[in-house]
């Protein structure tokens, strides 16, 4: 009775993720910048609050606005 059961396959945590940061710099309204730093915090592995607050802080000031 099951027929395309891989239409209903569902996704890991890691996968949607995976698929998330594969195609951020595609979603409307990102910056290229942000979803670059956020892409590779998230494939070394290193994406937590901290270190995201810590990049954003980074393109501020490379960009001249320290606020």
């Amino acid at each position: 009775m099951i027929k395309n059961m891989d239409k209903h396959t569902v996704k890991s945590g890691k996968e949607i993720l995976d698929d998330f940061f594969s195609n951020i710099e595609e979603i409307e309204g990102v910056d290229d910048t942000i979803a670059n730093r956020l892409t590779e915090l998230y494939t070394q592995g290193k994406l937590t609050d901290k270190n995201v607050v810590n990049e954003l802080q980074k393109i501020r000031q490379q960009n001249g606005n320290e606020n």
